[in-house]
Protein backbone atom coordinates (compact mmCIF):
# COMPACT_ATOMS: atom_id res chain seq x y z
CA UNK A 1 0.00 0.00 0.00
CA UNK A 2 1.53 3.38 -0.80
CA UNK A 3 2.23 5.85 2.02
CA UNK A 4 -0.20 8.34 0.67
CA UNK A 5 -2.62 6.44 1.27
CA UNK A 6 -1.99 5.04 4.89
CA UNK A 7 -3.30 6.75 7.63
CA UNK A 8 -2.62 7.08 11.55
CA UNK A 9 -5.11 8.43 14.45
CA UNK A 10 -3.65 10.67 16.88
CA UNK A 11 -5.24 11.49 20.16
CA UNK A 12 -4.31 13.61 22.79
CA UNK A 13 -5.91 13.35 26.27
CA UNK A 14 -5.73 16.18 28.42
CA UNK A 15 -7.10 16.61 32.12
CA UNK A 16 -9.79 19.08 30.34
CA UNK A 17 -10.25 18.24 26.82
CA UNK A 18 -9.08 15.67 24.36
CA UNK A 19 -8.02 16.35 21.38
CA UNK A 20 -7.62 14.01 17.61
CA UNK A 21 -7.42 13.89 14.37
CA UNK A 22 -6.25 11.83 11.40
CA UNK A 23 -2.63 12.13 10.15
CA UNK A 24 -1.29 11.10 6.97
CA UNK A 25 2.58 10.42 6.74
CA UNK A 26 3.45 13.95 5.97
CA UNK A 27 1.92 15.00 8.76
CA UNK A 28 -0.69 16.77 7.54
CA UNK A 29 -3.78 16.34 10.19
CA UNK A 30 -7.52 16.13 8.51
CA UNK A 31 -10.78 15.64 10.26
CA UNK A 32 -9.56 16.87 13.56
CA UNK A 33 -11.74 17.46 16.39
CA UNK A 34 -12.21 17.86 20.29
CA UNK A 35 -14.22 16.83 23.05
CA UNK A 36 -14.30 17.44 27.09
CA UNK A 37 -12.52 15.03 29.03
CA UNK A 38 -13.59 16.36 31.96
CA UNK A 39 -17.24 15.47 30.99
CA UNK A 40 -17.04 11.90 31.29
CA UNK A 41 -16.60 9.69 34.70
CA UNK A 42 -15.60 6.47 33.56
CA UNK A 43 -13.08 5.98 30.79
CA UNK A 44 -15.79 3.53 29.42
CA UNK A 45 -18.10 6.34 28.84
CA UNK A 46 -14.95 8.49 27.21
CA UNK A 47 -14.09 5.67 24.58
CA UNK A 48 -17.50 5.53 23.60
CA UNK A 49 -17.67 8.96 23.33
CA UNK A 50 -14.66 9.01 21.28
CA UNK A 51 -15.91 6.30 18.88
CA UNK A 52 -18.79 8.40 18.15
CA UNK A 53 -17.12 11.36 17.11
CA UNK A 54 -14.16 9.76 14.98
CA UNK A 55 -16.22 7.19 12.98
CA UNK A 56 -17.65 9.15 10.69
CA UNK A 57 -14.09 10.23 9.49
CA UNK A 58 -12.99 6.79 9.84
CA UNK A 59 -16.20 5.83 7.51
CA UNK A 60 -14.74 8.51 5.03
CA UNK A 61 -10.90 7.87 5.08
CA UNK A 62 -11.47 4.24 4.63
CA UNK A 63 -10.77 1.89 8.18
CA UNK A 64 -8.33 -0.10 5.56
CA UNK A 65 -6.28 2.70 4.95
CA UNK A 66 -5.91 3.66 8.89
CA UNK A 67 -2.73 1.70 10.21
CA UNK A 68 -3.68 2.32 14.02
CA UNK A 69 -4.21 4.54 16.80
CA UNK A 70 -1.44 6.57 18.66
CA UNK A 71 -2.72 7.93 22.38
CA UNK A 72 -0.69 10.68 24.08
CA UNK A 73 -1.98 11.35 28.14
CA UNK A 74 -1.35 11.69 31.29
CA UNK A 75 0.63 8.76 33.25
CA UNK A 76 0.33 6.60 30.38
CA UNK A 77 2.48 3.36 30.62
CA UNK A 78 3.90 2.04 26.95
CA UNK A 79 4.55 -1.36 28.37
CA UNK A 80 1.25 -1.93 29.48
CA UNK A 81 -0.98 0.03 27.58
CA UNK A 82 -2.58 1.30 30.69
CA UNK A 83 -3.57 5.14 32.29
CA UNK A 84 -2.14 4.30 35.78
CA UNK A 85 -3.33 6.92 38.82
CA UNK A 86 -3.55 9.81 36.54
CA UNK A 87 -4.05 12.96 39.15
CA UNK A 88 -6.06 15.04 37.07
CA UNK A 89 -8.56 12.56 35.47
CA UNK A 90 -11.72 11.40 36.79
CA UNK A 91 -10.54 7.68 36.17
CA UNK A 92 -8.75 6.50 38.59
CA UNK A 93 -6.54 3.55 39.56
CA UNK A 94 -5.17 1.26 36.58
CA UNK A 95 -7.04 1.77 33.43
CA UNK A 96 -6.42 -0.83 30.31
CA UNK A 97 -6.79 2.09 28.44
CA UNK A 98 -4.95 0.62 25.08
CA UNK A 99 -7.09 -2.87 25.07
CA UNK A 100 -10.39 -0.52 25.23
CA UNK A 101 -9.66 1.35 22.27
CA UNK A 102 -8.14 -1.57 20.44
CA UNK A 103 -11.63 -3.42 21.15
CA UNK A 104 -14.04 -1.16 20.57
CA UNK A 105 -12.25 0.71 16.96
CA UNK A 106 -10.52 -2.58 15.84
CA UNK A 107 -7.55 -1.33 15.39
CA UNK A 108 -4.07 -1.29 17.00
CA UNK A 109 -3.12 1.09 19.83
CA UNK A 110 -0.15 2.43 20.86
CA UNK A 111 -0.03 4.42 24.49
CA UNK A 112 2.48 6.78 26.57
CA UNK A 113 2.36 10.07 28.03
CA UNK A 114 2.39 12.99 26.38
CA UNK A 115 5.86 14.38 26.79
CA UNK A 116 7.50 11.06 25.10
CA UNK A 117 4.65 11.40 22.23
CA UNK A 118 6.05 14.98 21.48
CA UNK A 119 9.66 13.27 21.56
CA UNK A 120 8.08 10.88 18.61
CA UNK A 121 6.55 13.57 16.77
CA UNK A 122 9.63 16.07 17.19
CA UNK A 123 11.65 12.88 15.69
CA UNK A 124 8.93 12.53 12.84
CA UNK A 125 7.87 15.83 11.71
CA UNK A 126 9.64 18.14 13.64
CA UNK A 127 13.30 19.35 14.67
CA UNK A 128 14.36 16.58 15.29
CA UNK A 129 14.16 14.67 12.34
CA UNK A 130 16.67 12.51 11.23
CA UNK A 131 18.17 12.60 14.74
CA UNK A 132 18.57 9.44 17.03
CA UNK A 133 19.78 11.34 20.30
CA UNK A 134 17.53 13.71 21.24
CA UNK A 135 15.73 15.41 24.64
CA UNK A 136 12.39 16.88 24.05
CA UNK A 137 11.04 19.38 27.30
CA UNK A 138 7.49 20.10 27.59
CA UNK A 139 7.25 23.92 29.23
CA UNK A 140 3.82 23.67 29.82
CA UNK A 141 1.29 24.38 33.58
CA UNK A 142 4.22 21.82 33.88
CA UNK A 143 7.59 20.40 32.74
CA UNK A 144 7.20 17.10 30.84
CA UNK A 145 10.41 15.35 29.19
CA UNK A 146 10.99 12.84 26.73
CA UNK A 147 13.86 11.11 25.61
CA UNK A 148 15.47 9.10 22.84
CA UNK A 149 18.84 7.60 22.13
CA UNK A 150 20.00 5.28 19.64
CA UNK A 151 16.43 6.08 18.47
CA UNK A 152 14.32 4.80 21.06
CA UNK A 153 12.38 6.60 23.53
CA UNK A 154 13.93 5.30 26.62
CA UNK A 155 11.00 4.23 29.25
CA UNK A 156 13.07 2.42 31.99
CA UNK A 157 12.14 -0.83 33.31
CA UNK A 158 8.47 0.02 34.44
CA UNK A 159 7.54 2.57 31.14
CA UNK A 160 7.49 5.82 33.53
CA UNK A 161 11.41 6.82 32.91
CA UNK A 162 11.89 10.41 31.54
CA UNK A 163 10.35 12.64 34.35
CA UNK A 164 12.58 14.99 33.99
CA UNK A 165 10.61 17.97 35.09
CA UNK A 166 10.45 16.42 38.85
CA UNK A 167 14.15 15.66 39.24
CA UNK A 168 15.81 17.80 42.44
CA UNK A 169 17.59 20.86 41.06
CA UNK A 170 17.82 23.05 43.75
CA UNK A 171 17.94 20.56 46.75
CA UNK A 172 15.39 22.12 49.80
CA UNK A 173 14.45 24.46 47.41
CA UNK A 174 10.48 25.76 46.43
CA UNK A 175 7.43 23.05 47.72
CA UNK A 176 6.05 21.54 44.63
CA UNK A 177 2.49 22.58 44.81
CA UNK A 178 0.98 18.68 43.89
CA UNK A 179 4.06 16.50 44.57
CA UNK A 180 4.92 17.83 47.92
CA UNK A 181 8.83 17.35 46.36
CA UNK A 182 11.34 20.65 47.26
CA UNK A 183 13.65 21.94 45.01
CA UNK A 184 12.17 20.69 41.45
CA UNK A 185 12.63 21.43 38.15
CA UNK A 186 9.16 22.03 37.54
CA UNK A 187 8.46 24.03 40.52
CA UNK A 188 10.70 26.54 38.31
CA UNK A 189 10.57 26.30 34.73
CA UNK A 190 7.18 25.59 34.34
CA UNK A 191 4.55 28.45 33.63
CA UNK A 192 3.35 27.64 37.13
CA UNK A 193 6.62 27.67 38.85
CA UNK A 194 7.12 31.35 36.60
CA UNK A 195 4.47 33.03 38.17
CA UNK A 196 5.33 31.98 41.67
CA UNK A 197 9.09 33.41 40.89
CA UNK A 198 7.24 36.69 40.15
CA UNK A 199 5.11 36.93 42.91
CA UNK A 200 8.16 36.36 45.38
CA UNK A 201 10.42 38.95 43.20
CA UNK A 202 7.90 41.51 43.43
CA UNK A 203 7.26 40.97 47.14
CA UNK A 204 11.03 42.38 47.51
CA UNK A 205 11.09 44.83 44.88
CA UNK A 206 12.39 47.40 45.78
CA UNK A 207 12.10 49.31 42.11
CA UNK A 208 8.30 50.12 40.61
CA UNK A 209 7.19 47.34 38.26
CA UNK A 210 4.15 47.31 35.92
CA UNK A 211 3.64 43.83 37.52
CA UNK A 212 2.45 46.11 40.46
CA UNK A 213 -0.32 46.94 38.24
CA UNK A 214 -2.08 43.36 38.45
CA UNK A 215 -3.73 42.01 41.28
CA UNK A 216 -1.88 38.93 43.06
CA UNK A 217 -4.01 36.72 42.35
CA UNK A 218 -4.07 37.92 38.25
CA UNK A 219 -0.45 37.50 38.04
CA UNK A 220 0.01 34.53 35.74
CA UNK A 221 2.69 33.39 32.96
CA UNK A 222 0.91 35.32 30.76
CA UNK A 223 0.97 38.43 32.70
CA UNK A 224 4.65 38.25 33.33
CA UNK A 225 5.31 37.91 29.24
CA UNK A 226 3.78 40.65 28.69
CA UNK A 227 5.02 43.00 31.19
CA UNK A 228 8.79 41.57 29.73
CA UNK A 229 7.76 42.47 26.15
CA UNK A 230 7.34 46.03 27.13
CA UNK A 231 10.50 46.33 28.56
CA UNK A 232 9.58 45.47 32.52
CA UNK A 233 12.83 45.10 34.29
CA UNK A 234 11.22 42.77 37.01
CA UNK A 235 9.38 40.43 34.72
CA UNK A 236 12.76 40.22 32.21
CA UNK A 237 14.33 39.12 35.70
CA UNK A 238 12.05 36.16 36.14
CA UNK A 239 12.89 35.13 32.46
CA UNK A 240 16.68 35.58 33.40
CA UNK A 241 16.42 33.66 36.78
CA UNK A 242 14.44 30.93 35.17
CA UNK A 243 16.35 30.38 32.19
CA UNK A 244 19.10 30.09 34.42
CA UNK A 245 17.86 27.53 36.39
CA UNK A 246 16.50 25.54 33.02
CA UNK A 247 19.95 25.69 31.62
CA UNK A 248 21.91 24.48 35.08
CA UNK A 249 19.65 21.30 34.44
CA UNK A 250 19.76 20.83 30.57
CA UNK A 251 23.90 20.85 31.41
CA UNK A 252 22.85 17.53 33.68
CA UNK A 253 20.38 15.86 31.17
CA UNK A 254 23.32 16.53 28.42
CA UNK A 255 25.79 14.82 30.66
CA UNK A 256 23.51 11.93 31.39
CA UNK A 257 22.51 11.33 27.49
CA UNK A 258 24.79 13.16 24.90
CA UNK A 259 21.46 13.93 23.00
CA UNK A 260 22.28 15.48 19.45
CA UNK A 261 20.05 18.31 20.12
CA UNK A 262 17.11 19.83 22.91
CA UNK A 263 14.26 20.53 22.09
CA UNK A 264 12.19 23.11 23.91
CA UNK A 265 7.96 23.09 23.60
CA UNK A 266 5.29 24.93 24.89
CA UNK A 267 4.30 28.04 25.75
CA UNK A 268 6.87 29.12 28.11
CA UNK A 269 9.02 29.60 25.18
CA UNK A 270 6.99 32.21 23.50
CA UNK A 271 9.12 34.11 25.37
CA UNK A 272 11.70 33.48 22.87
CA UNK A 273 15.56 34.91 23.22
CA UNK A 274 14.56 36.28 26.71
CA UNK A 275 14.18 32.65 28.13
CA UNK A 276 16.73 31.07 25.35
CA UNK A 277 19.66 33.40 26.21
CA UNK A 278 20.01 32.34 29.84
CA UNK A 279 19.71 28.81 29.11
CA UNK A 280 22.01 28.35 26.71
CA UNK A 281 24.47 30.32 28.79
CA UNK A 282 23.84 28.57 31.58
CA UNK A 283 23.84 24.93 30.14
CA UNK A 284 27.05 25.41 28.22
CA UNK A 285 28.58 27.12 31.52
CA UNK A 286 27.92 23.99 33.28
CA UNK A 287 29.30 21.43 31.03
CA UNK A 288 32.81 19.87 31.09
CA UNK A 289 34.41 20.61 28.10
CA UNK A 290 34.02 17.39 26.10
CA UNK A 291 30.22 17.86 25.89
CA UNK A 292 30.15 21.78 25.32
CA UNK A 293 28.96 23.59 21.82
CA UNK A 294 27.81 20.08 20.59
CA UNK A 295 24.33 20.17 21.14
CA UNK A 296 21.82 21.56 19.38
CA UNK A 297 19.46 24.13 21.67
CA UNK A 298 16.07 25.23 19.62
CA UNK A 299 12.74 24.87 19.89
CA UNK A 300 9.89 22.84 18.77
CA UNK A 301 9.46 23.16 14.81
CA UNK A 302 5.28 21.62 15.35
CA UNK A 303 2.58 24.32 15.68
CA UNK A 304 1.64 24.64 19.23
CA UNK A 305 -1.72 23.38 18.25
CA UNK A 306 -1.42 20.27 16.36
CA UNK A 307 1.87 19.44 17.94
CA UNK A 308 -0.32 16.94 20.54
CA UNK A 309 -2.10 15.24 17.74
CA UNK A 310 1.09 14.93 15.73
CA UNK A 311 2.68 13.50 18.44
CA UNK A 312 0.36 10.65 18.97
CA UNK A 313 -0.03 9.88 15.99
CA UNK A 314 3.68 9.09 15.13
CA UNK A 315 3.67 6.54 17.80
CA UNK A 316 1.48 4.44 15.43
CA UNK A 317 4.48 4.81 12.80
CA UNK A 318 6.77 3.76 14.86
CA UNK A 319 4.64 1.01 16.21
CA UNK A 320 4.90 -0.24 12.43
CA UNK A 321 8.55 -0.16 12.81
CA UNK A 322 8.72 -2.19 15.37
CA UNK A 323 6.37 -5.00 14.41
Amino acid sequence: MNNIQQYAIGVDIGGTNTKYGIVNHRGVISHNGRLSTAEYATAEAFVEALYAALEPSIEEVGKQHIKGIGIGAPNANYFTGSIEHAPNLNWKGIVPFANMISEKFGLPCSITNDANAAAVGEMTYGAGRGMNDIIVITLGTGVGSGIVAGGHLIYGHDGFAGELGHTIIRPGGRKHWSTGLCGSLEAYASATGIAITAKEMLAEAKSPSLLHEYPLEAIDSKAVFECAQKGDALAKEVYRFTGQILGESLANFVMFSSPEAIILFGGVTKAGDMIMQPVREHMEKNLLPVFRNKVLLTFSELHEADAAILGASALVWAMKLKS
